[in-house]
């Protein structure tokens, strides 16, 4: 009977769609979980179908190769979910406008900040140059942070792994840090969470306003320029 369900599984694994009904499946189960949970932040839908998705992996002994041969589809749409983000922000266009210069200073302070505090700790901790350059931009949206991990010897791989984890702690434990320290506009909510969690982050303020998500897209796109920017310039000084 193993020997079957192993011969069917070999076969369906070879369908690009098994991989897309999966992760759409795990995704809708993590929602599932995190709405009946009353929305608990640790409750991430993304961390819950990232453990599901690994736990089949591991089971059936799926290459990721094989699993992104499908994946990929959702990976493709990112792009145009990203450039959608666009809607949502020319609405509050006016806000924006008003706000260019502290909308400035504070990406540039949260994007070196992420960056500086993450290459000291692991400096810290012995961490060896390759992994230090992989974590040095992961709160960066995953297809900009693992291209400038690759441009500098570093791990894509690992860099995305990071990003994930960065994505999903943020925007779980991001409004509660927010609330700690009493910060109530809505913007700025929006503006904190993009620029230290990216796209996960942005889809959490998008599930508390619509103003957050616009300012945390925002953010998102900006820190993931600026990280572009000041890294391989910061690395050429220091390294």
């Amino acid at each position: 009977m193993g020997g079957d369900l192993r011969e069917v599984w070999v076969y369906l694994a070879t369908s690009p769609l098994l991989a897309l009904t999966l992760t759409l499946a795990a995704y809708q189960l993590g929602f599932w979980i995190y709405r009946m949970a009353g929305f608990h932040p640790l409750l991430n839908p993304v961390l819950i179908a990232v453990i599901v998705l690994v736990s089949i992996l591991l089971l059936t002994d799926t290459s990721y190769a094989t699993y992104f041969e499908g994946a990929q589809f959702v990976h493709f749409m990112l792009g145009p979910a990203t450039v959608a983000l666009a809607l949502p922000l020319y609405r509050q266009i006016e806000r924006v406008r008003k706000s260019a210069l502290a909308i400035a200073v504070s990406l540039l302070a949260g994007s070196l900040t992420a960056m500086i505090t993450a290459v000291g700790i692991a400096m810290l901790l012995g961490a060896s140059r390759e992994t230090l350059i992989s974590i040095a931009p992961k709160s960066v949206t995953a297809p900009v942070a693992m291209g400038i991990s690759e441009q500098f010897g570093g791990l894509p791989s690992l860099t995305a792994v990071l990003v994930i984890l960065t994505g999903i702690i943020g925007a779980a434990l991001g409004p509660l840090v927010l609330n700690l320290i009493g910060v109530k506009d809505m913007a700025a909510r929006g503006l904190a969470m993009g620029t230290a969690a990216h796209g996960i982050g942005t889809a959490r303020a998008f599930q508390v306003s619509e103003l957050a998500g616009a300012f945390s897209g925002l953010a998102m796109g900006l820190n993931a320029l600026a990280t572009a920017i000041l890294l391989p310039l910061l690395w050429t000084w220091f390294f």
